[in-house]
């Protein structure tokens, strides 16, 4: 017996569960609604197409085919009728219908529904701020935004502009500007860190000093508390706790939150924040009405709690499992791990699972190892560094993320990718000592950068790795009077090390690896050794060599100078 399903929102979710369900039941009716006029497009995209990597806006609702994908092409290839810009005003659970409005006409109307899903998105965090109604503030709403902005910009009219928010669009955005265009680009950020509960401090700070190198301003720790205008409604600036920036374009990218006034005017349960509860089948607490995407309040697999993820590989995901179960089928989404990956310039950055300073917050017994290896064998040509950060529980092994950085390459998105299957599953150290990785000089070192990252976090765990903390040993640097009692023991080649040992005298000690076992005698006993060498991997090796001449007063800063010279600081040489 055929069925009316109605899907609210045609972007990510609702057009893939639309184009499933006439698989699943091609003589079910299908109706797709969207306010909007461009529908089926990819969102993540959009920096890209701002930048001119992708030229033109149609690709990124096109097929794979090269078919753009409006109205027509969803009535007649798929045989689901879509009804763009039209609002959907209120849900009558009761009776099972949605009020709606066309919103060319005016005209309202009602559309009955056997099943009903919400794929209704999330919209864009408005600051509560002087000026934001300016001509020239975009937030990335949607394609239409792109659309104004690269024409803008491509017309000669922005020379300026200013990037509000830290966040992956925003630094998408600041790339697009600067790197294809020229326009000279500051971005604002008003936690202390870019990428906040991403990725931790070190990885963004690594990811800060990339893009200043490529010439982009960043002002981290500072909220933007207006913007200005001159007298014809124009932006030209703005303003922080700190300075004022002049601009002639604005992109506010504070972040989103999801769209879910109807189903809560509708009397479904949604969370504080905003997403809609869902089961596992996708299943708001009507068993009729279903919700999918950037909407929902999903269950982080780490932490166990209720987690916003605005992905539109998520998405597409929920939107296939929603039409799965509307089709009476049985299939499951167990939740996320937040994996997540970007490019910037010529560098990428990637997480999965929860950064250290969440696995804190949220109770773990947490830790990590990091490692700065190379990306491919060190003996084949272009190899590169790369950095990972393992976050595990101390008391139970268990994995509960990691986080990469490195050049643009497919390198640490396959790392964080198994990174993600694993975690998911509960994977403790052990899992990633042992994961099977395809292997070849041109793609990864003999022992893969995953299981390395294991091994450092397992010899952690075993007590037979001692490290010093990157924050705690850049506060002694900073400030050499902090730690009296600690040296640098530096066992890099001569050529290196020597130069440090001569500017920070009696405090850097200098001893090649290849000698430190003919002259651990010159190491104090009275003072605590910080070892240091390229990526940390030779620094364990003379703290077990020491150790066993009863010399236990050392820490392994892990990482070493790979990851020093990525995060960058004044006393380096």
């Amino acid at each position: 017996m055929s069925k009316n399903i109605v899907i609210v929102g045609a972007v990510a979710a609702g057009p893939k569960a639309a184009c499933r369900l006439k698989r699943l039941r091609p003589d079910w009716n299908v109706t797709m609604l969207d306010q909007d006029s461009l529908i089926s497009y990819g969102g993540c995209g959009i920096p890209y197409y701002v930048c001119g990597d992708v030229s033109d806006e149609k690709e990124l609702r096109s097929t794979s085919f090269h078919m753009v994908r409006d109205e027509t092409f969803f009535e007649q290839a798929k045989g689901v009728r879509v009804l763009t810009r039209t609002r959907a005003l209120a849900i009558d659970r009761k009776n099972k219908t949605v009020r709606v409005e066309n919103l060319n006409t005016g005209e309202a109307g009602e559309l009955p529904y056997d099943k009903l899903l919400l794929a209704t998105g999330a919209q864009p965090v408005r600051l509560p701020i002087p000026g934001i109604d300016l001509d020239g503030v975009f937030a990335i709403a949607d394609l239409h935004k792109a659309i104004a902005i690269k024409e803008r910009i491509a017309q000669g009219k922005v020379s300026r502009a200013v990037v509000v928010g830290g966040g992956a669009i925003g630094i998408e955005m600041a790339e697009a500007f600067t790197d294809l265009w020229g326009v000279e680009t500051t971005l604002v950020e008003y936690m202390p860190q870019l990428l906040p509960r991403i990725v931790d401090w070190h990885f963004a700070a690594m990811l800060k000093k990339h893009l200043e190198e490529k010439s982009v301003r960043i002002h981290t720790g500072e909220s933007a508390v207006e913007i200005l205008g001159d007298d014809q409604g124009k932006v030209t600036g703005v303003r922080t706790g700190q300075r004022t920036l002049e601009a002639d374009l604005v992109i506010m990218a504070v972040g989103v939150r999801p769209r879910s006034d109807l189903a809560r005017e509708a009397g479904l349960s949604v969370t504080p924040w905003g997403g809609i509860k869902v089961n596992h089948r996708m299943q708001t607490t009507d068993p009729d009405i279903y919700a999918a995407g950037d909407c929902i309040a999903t269950t982080h697999l780490v932490t166990g709690k209720d987690a916003f993820a605005p992905f539109g590989s998520l998405a597409n995901r929920e939107g296939r499992i929603a039409a799965d179960n509307m089709a009476g089928g049985a299939s499951h989404f167990p939740g996320v791990v937040g994996s997540y990956v970007m490019k910037a310039f010529e560098r990428c950055i990637a997480s999965t699972g929860i950064s250290y300073e969440t696995a804190l917050a949220e109770g773990f017994a947490a830790d990590y190892s990091l490692t700065a290896p190379a990306d491919r064998a060190h003996f084949f040509p272009g190899e590169a560094i790369v950095v990972y950060q393992m976050v595990f529980d101390r008391n139970t092994r268990r994995v509960l993320g990691l986080q990469g950085f490195g050049m643009m390459n497919d390198s640490i998105s396959a790392r964080i990718d198994t990174a993600a299957g694993l975690i998911a599953r509960g994977a403790t150290i052990e899992d990633f000592m042992t994961v099977e990785m395809a292997y070849s000089p041109p793609f990864s070192s003999a022992i893969d950068s995953i299981n390395a990252a294991a091994y450092v976090a397992d010899n952690l765990c075993a007590g037979l790795l001692r490290k010093v903390g990157l924050d705690r040993f850049f506060a002694w640097m900073e400030d050499f009077g902090r730690e009296p009692d600690w040296v640098a023991l530096d066992i890099r080649h001569l050529q290196e090390a020597t130069p440090y040992a001569a500017k920070f005298g009696e405090r850097w000690l200098a001893i090649p690896y290849n000698e430190m076992r003919q002259r651990h005698g010159e190491i104090p006993e009275d003072k605590t050794m910080i070892i240091l060498c390229d990526a940390g991997t030779r620094s364990y090796e003379v703290q077990v060599m020491l150790d066993a001449v009863g010399k236990r007063n050392s820490l392994v800063l892990s990482g070493g100078f790979n990851v020093i010279r990525r995060v960058g600081a004044d006393w380096l040489l």
